[in-house]
């Protein structure tokens, strides 16, 4: 309280920030999904509200509706939502950097003035009678580590200086300024002012006071009106502080705006306070100040000074830092991690990733083997999140040193499913992934089952049918040979992306399935003979692919797949590869998933080569071939084409229809009988055409010499 008669320069309390946490939380988001590397200025709003509380001051907060929309296209501007007593609106800027060096480097008296002057030309435009809020402009400056979750930060409050000082003539409680009918009828438009939605956010306002003791709340804008009419008059404001004896920050631009706009001598001002949302004149101060050159002031050309910086907690000016790692959930932390990566990819090199197709594709795994633990890693490394692990083996001793899913503790009392246990250890790894087990083994052509065992052969086709149908790619990864062919057929029958990884001991092929027969536009005509009469010099990859499927994993062949693993040593039954081999090929079978996945023509997409001039437009990952074939010895590789073959055993049109019209039935006689697939696809008389072939043999014993070409 200041005595009447004792003037003294007039002081005001701080303005003071808080920060909500999912401001944090949407600052991060805003950044990687749509910012980038921008560093453009980000038009931000924050909240305040008159002090409710006498032993506390109300601080300027930012919210997670603080900051625009993602979504916004026509306008990078915050919704702002009028009308809530307790978020009176204030406008700011944000400049969040990239680097923290790049947050320490920045000019903050310019970055000040900047916006003071701001503050500046409202006053000066008349913007503040239409507005007030413009009066309290603020500014933010950060840098978001979103590696570590902290955030570094620093607020400011830009206020022009008025120089030389106003000086305090009186100021008091405002219950002790009125008499009891002025305070009753001040109180009373005070509460209805708030309880108005056109007004209760309403920072700056004017108390009119009729020589009856009738008191009205005014905008800024009807001053003029009011002194005409007769009427006492202080200008009120929303007062953050709590202190007794200093008026709030806000004061001091209002000061400026009065001295600018009147040329006031003499101001008399009322701090509005609340108790439990309610006007409260015991709290509330009203002041008399007195205005120095008032009218040098007004005709100042030159923006005055300006001041703002926030002290910090330490009372420094200084920025602040802070940490939600410890805070947050550490599953939550572990995705917002795992997608830091994927985000950083569009800021620069892959604008066009789409992180939604590659969260909601369903993967199935077929083996869980060395294949399919590097594959489902990878995986979960693009983002894919629904994993399902698909295998009837267990961990045993020698798995855990090339099977990256596995350790000793698995193998124990017999050893875990690995299926099972691939599953936990996924989730250990990333306890957002929506990972899935299945314990089953793949019925396979060449391994006879007994009539006792056919009910839980054909259950296992029946659930395998079901799982492809479920799933939206599928990676053939099993150990061997005989063991793709029912997955092959059923994904050619659901026309699903189909994957196959397959391992030799220093070779390995990765390649894609064709989209099905019945799937597809395109019929494919056996070229076989044409091919072989064709001149080598006319060839041309391109015109031969064109308008053709491409094949499966069992297109190539000319033999029904056969029991591999009977009579066999141990190194045949065992996959013996070099342990590099197996993370190559992985790789690179997720790599082709989301390759096509991001190809405008999915499944359907065409073989791509380097070094060829028809791919339609190389996309952003680049080729899309159709088969790699990779050699460890000679570390080359290499990308070739295979069209779809009428005679597949697996995906032909002859199998996938036969397959429709009896079901369990042929897969039932493809198990027990070894040559039925040969028979109904025709590579049985094909066999037998090309054994009926003679050759003669030029036995002309001339010079040699003469038909020798050295190359």
């Amino acid at each position: 309280m200041v005595e009447e008669g004792k003037e003294s320069i007039l002081q005001f309390a701080p303005f003071q920030s808080a920060v909500d946490e999912g401001f944090w939380h949407r600052l991060s988001s805003l950044k990687l999904n749509k910012l980038g590397i921008d560093e453009s200025p980000i038009p931000i709003t924050g909240f305040f509200a008159p002090c409710s509380h006498n032993q506390v001051s109300n601080h300027l907060t930012l919210l997670a509706e603080s900051l625009p929309p993602e979504s916004s296209e026509q306008s990078f501007m915050p919704a702002i939502s009028h009308g809530n007593r307790n978020r009176c609106p204030v406008p700011g800027i944000l400049y969040n950097t990239n680097t923290l060096e790049g947050f320490q480097a920045l000019d903050k008296q310019d970055l000040l003035r900047a916006e003071a002057r701001k503050i500046w030309d409202d006053i000066l435009s008349g913007k503040v009678e239409e507005d007030s809020s413009v009066l309290l402009r603020f500014l933010v400056i950060s840098f978001a580590d979103l590696k570590k979750w902290s955030f570094h930060y620093w607020f400011a409050f830009p206020a022009l200086v008025l120089d030389p000082p106003a000086t305090v003539v009186n100021l008091k409680p405002a219950a002790q300024w009125f008499n009891t009918e002025e305070a009753e009828s001040i109180t009373a438009a005070c509460n209805d002012w708030r309880n108005m939605c056109s007004t209760t956010d309403v920072p700056f306002f004017l108390v009119s006071l009729s020589s009856g003791s009738v008191a009205a709340i005014r905008h800024l804008a009807e001053f003029e009106a009011l002194q005409r009419d007769g009427h006492k008059v202080l200008f009120g404001f929303y007062d953050p502080c709590n202190l007794p004896n200093n008026p709030g920050w806000p004061l001091r631009n209002l000061l400026w705006f009065i001295c600018r706009r009147w040329s006031l001598h003499k101001v008399q001002f009322f701090c509005y306070r609340e108790n439990r949302g309610f006007a409260d004149l015991e709290v509330s101060l009203v002041g008399e100040v007195s205005m120095p050159n008032s009218q040098e002031l007004r005709n100042l050309q030159n923006m005055p000074n300006a001041v703002g910086w926030e002290i910090n907690n330490r009372g420094r000016k200084a920025s602040r830092c802070i940490s939600l790692a410890k805070t947050m959930d550490p599953t939550r932390l572990a995705i917002e991690a795992a997608d830091l990566n994927l985000k950083l990819m569009r800021w620069r090199q892959l604008p066009s990733l789409n992180l939604n197709v590659l969260s909601s594709t369903r993967c199935l795994l077929l083996g869980a083997g060395t294949l399919g633990c590097q594959v489902a890693r990878m995986l979960m490394a693009w983002g894919v999140r629904k994993i399902t692990l698909l295998d009837s083996g267990k961990v045993s001793m020698s798995n855990p040193l090339r099977q990256s899913l596995y350790t000793l503790d698995d193998c124990l009392n017999g050893g875990e499913f690995k299926a099972t246990a691939g599953v936990k250890s996924l989730s250990r790894i990333f306890p957002a992934v929506e990972a899935e087990s299945v314990v089953m083994s793949i019925p396979m052509p060449g391994h006879p089952v007994m009539s006792q065992e056919e009910n839980r052969v054909l259950e296992e086709c029946r659930r395998l049918h079901d799982l492809i149908d479920s799933h939206d790619a599928i990676f053939l990864l099993t150990d061997t040979r005989e063991s793709r062919w029912l997955p092959s057929l059923l994904c050619a029958n659901a026309n699903k992306i189909t994957i196959t990884a397959a391992l030799g001991f220093d070779s390995f092929l990765v390649m894609r399935h064709g989209a099905g027969p019945l799937g597809s536009s395109h019929e494919i005509k056996d070229e076989s003979m044409n091919t072989l009469s064709t001149e080598i010099g006319t060839l041309s990859l391109t015109d031969n692919i064109r308008g053709q499927r491409l094949g499966c994993y069992f297109c190539n062949d000319v033999v029904a797949p056969v029991d591999s693993t009977t009579n066999r040593t141990l190194d045949q039954q065992c996959t013996v590869t070099r342990p590099g081999l197996a993370p190559i090929a992985s790789s690179l079978a997720v790599e082709l998933l989301v390759g096509i996945l991001h190809h405008p023509s999915r499944i359907l997409a065409k073989a791509e080569f380097s070094n060829s001039n028809d791919t339609g437009g190389e996309q952003p990952l680049g080729i899309l071939p159709h088969q790699i074939r990779g050699s460890l010895s000679q570390f080359s590789q290499m990308t070739l084409v295979g069209h779809a073959s009428t005679s597949c055993t697996a995906c032909s049109s002859t199998v996938v229809s036969e397959y429709r019209k009896r079901g369990m039935d042929l897969i039932l006689q493809a198990i027990n009988h070894p040559t039925y697939l040969e028979d109904l696809t025709g590579l049985t008389e094909l066999m037998k055409s090309a054994g009926s072939f003679e050759l003669d043999w030029d036995n002309d014993t001339g010079d040699e010499d003469e038909d020798c070409v050295e190359i």
